[in-house]
């Protein structure tokens, strides 16, 4: 006998965090897979509270669209036959033309235009790596994945990947041109 596997929606997702015994986890779905992450650290919420700050100035700045904080659920697949793919990047922004009406109460129904994602000291390179690769199979346009230890960047893009060190600069690309940030700046250096 077959035991059908159950995947899960984004509405399902709505559903369950809110719920009382989610209450202290964040839940992400891939494919339909929930997916159980841990209250953030103080470290990497400070990081991720700098680079809001720092990624948000800019855009409101030059009114540019929406930059979301951790915890913002984007829907980057639906699929009603194998469960849909919600991820919650650290810091998210997408332009204002990707949504005419604003934020939605709900999920944001698409990939950001960029994900920052601050590493966990429980994060495994594997849990990494597949986020990154969820993340521009469904279509983001630059991924930066901060990394305290080693005090780098890892930059991606569906061109390729590369690293910028403590004494590098990184810059908004086709994403958010002009803007730059010294990496030192958010490593407190």
């Amino acid at each position: 006998m077959a035991i059908q596997e159950r995947f899960y929606s984004a509405e399902d997702l709505w559903v369950l965090s809110h719920a009382t015994e989610y209450s202290e986890q964040r839940l992400e779905l891939i494919e339909g897979v929930l997916v159980v992450m841990s209250p953030a650290g103080g470290k990497h919420g400070g990081l991720a509270f700098e680079l809001a700050f720092a990624v948000g100035g800019f855009v409101k700045e030059h009114d540019l669209g929406y930059v979301t904080a951790a915890e913002t659920g984007y829907i980057l697949f639906k699929n009603p036959h194998r469960g849909d793919t919600v991820l919650a990047p650290d810091v998210g922004y997408v332009r204002a033309d990707r949504l005419p009406d604003g934020l939605p109460d709900q999920y944001i129904p698409l990939a950001p235009d960029l994900a920052i994602e601050v590493v966990s000291p429980n994060d495994t390179a594997s849990e990494i790596h597949d986020k990154v690769t969820t993340y521009l199979k469904y279509g983001t346009r630059l991924i930066w994945v901060f990394y305290p230890t080693s005090k780098t960047v890892a930059v991606h893009t569906q061109a390729g990947s590369h690293t910028v060190d403590a004494d590098g600069v990184l810059d908004g690309g086709e994403v958010l041109p002009g803007f730059t940030l010294k990496v030192s700046q958010i490593f407190g250096e």
